[in-house]
């Protein structure tokens, strides 16, 4: 049977059917909401994490990054862009950012090599007023320090998140958490937003990173990174760091920290738990 014309499905209602017939194909799943709810529930979610390297000791892994992909069984794992988005659309990230807290908190309470875990936390997070509290919840909980989690909030939040913001970060410095910048340089044009005290770690965005051995101009950004770190008292972390040539110059500009595939890929959270 051909697909209905646009022209067929011009009505409100048969539109607003055909358009959700069509969502549930672009996501792949029949019934995306329900999909997603079962993923949270039956624990098909999986953490991996991505240590972030101490560039004058590559051996030690201050914190690590973690991150979360999606089993399937015809595909393995999914990569978060194929199913994050459709937590975003369906307002479930605040559920998701939780789920994520709550499976890294057991992995520091049974004890590993990395002591302290960087978790991504949406703007849909930022926004929820109870958000703080549930984060309180679950370190009481699992009987673990808030000085074990660091959350990453990305530019465009930083941007954006206004007074919501400054309250979210306002709320974890009480609970002893750490905050990250992710991708900073991707669209800022000024350090403004970075003033106050509950900035600890800035990612340089990896498009600088990544020039720095041959661009003047991505080593002047970030040496105003540097300097504007040292001024208010935040660490800065280079990301997408993929080989020794980048290495050797961040550590010539006297960059701490770093991140990437040329260090150390992504691997399940659980091959860093103690031995």
């Amino acid at each position: 049977m051909l697909a209905k014309s646009p022209g067929d499905v011009a009505g409100g209602a048969d539109l607003d059917a055909f358009l959700h017939r069509m969502d549930s194909q672009l996501a792949g799943w029949d019934d995306p909401i329900e999909r997603l709810r079962q993923a949270l529930a039956n624990d098909e979610l999986a953490l991996y994490c991505q240590p972030i390297v101490a560039i004058a000791d590559m051996a030690r892994y201050p914190m690590a990054e973690v991150l979360v992909r999606l089993h399937e069984e015809e595909r393995s794992m999914l990569p978060p862009g194929e199913f994050l988005p459709l937590f975003e659309h369906h307002r479930m990230m605040a559920e998701l950012d939780r789920w994520v807290i709550r499976g890294t908190l057991r992995h520091l309470k049974r004890g590993g090599r990395i002591g302290r875990m960087a978790v991504n936390v949406s703007m849909q997070s930022v926004q929820d007023a109870a958000f703080p509290v549930a984060i309180a919840e679950e370190l009481l909980a699992a009987e673990v320090p808030g000085s074990a989690l660091v959350f990453e909030i990305d530019e465009a939040t930083l941007l954006a998140g206004g007074e919501a913001l400054a309250r979210f970060c306002a709320a974890l410095k009480k609970l002893g958490c750490g905050v990250t910048i992710d991708g900073f340089g991707r669209r800022a044009a000024t350090f403004a937003p970075l003033r106050g005290s509950w900035v600890d770690y800035v990612k340089v965005e990896g498009a600088i990173v990544r020039k720095l051995v041959h661009s003047e101009i991505a080593e002047i950004r970030l040496r105003a990174v540097l300097h504007v770190g040292e001024v208010l008292g935040f660490k800065v972390i280079a990301e997408m760091v993929e080989d020794a040539e980048l290495v050797a110059k961040l550590m010539s500009l006297g960059v701490p920290l770093a991140q990437g595939f040329g260090l150390c890929r992504p691997r399940p959270i659980d091959a860093f738990a103690a031995r």
